[in-house]
């Protein structure tokens, strides 16, 4: 070819119409912080009251100041609801959250809050790419919630990079 033939390079991914969705971009920022009650049981077992609550009181909860804490018992013991509630109140002034369960769940529901906050009306009729590698553990109910949530609206839902889709959903074309 020739320098007069020659056509200019094209992106023709920037330039067309698709919107994509990094589900990263909604990754909770703070630090997770474990919260084990195991320690604080008798003998591993039991919550005796005034041993649990002498044991919130010396607790140092600065060290979560601006952290999720994650609050779970590792043993096989039943805890008192009270409890939970006793470590919610102590941590409350420091922690950015609290959540009772694991990591695996609290991002779960992490996700499902910060996507409920999404505009939807601005993906109307749109075509959406929903970003696939992340270097987060972006929990695959987000993937399910982001879905269900851009449905109703979308033009058509695809998964992967905008170079390379997976397409997922894409709404009839309607019949005059």
């Amino acid at each position: 070819m020739n320098a007069d033939t020659e056509k200019p390079l094209v992106n023709r991914v920037a330039s067309s119409s698709l919107i994509t969705i990094n589900l990263e971009d909604f990754f909770p920022k703070a630090e997770v912080i474990p919260f084990d009650l195991k320690q604080y049981l008798f003998m591993e077992l039991i919550v005796k009251e005034k041993d649990f609550r002498e044991a919130m009181q010396q607790h140092d909860w600065a060290q979560y100041q601006g952290k999720v804490l994650l609050v779970f018992c590792s043993a096989d013991a039943i805890i008192p609801m009270w409890a939970y509630m006793l470590v919610a109140a102590s941590a409350a002034p420091y922690a950015a959250d609290i959540f009772q369960g694991d990591a695996e769940a609290y991002y779960k529901t992490a996700f499902a809050k910060a996507l409920d906050r999404l505009d939807l009306a601005e993906y109307d009729q749109k075509r959406i790419v929903i970003k696939g590698c992340s270097d987060k553990p972006v929990p695959a109910a987000a993937y399910i919630e982001i879905t269900r949530l851009l449905q109703p609206y979308a033009q058509s839902i695809m998964y992967g990079e905008p170079c390379s889709t997976v397409p997922i959903f894409k709404r009839p074309r309607k019949l005059d």
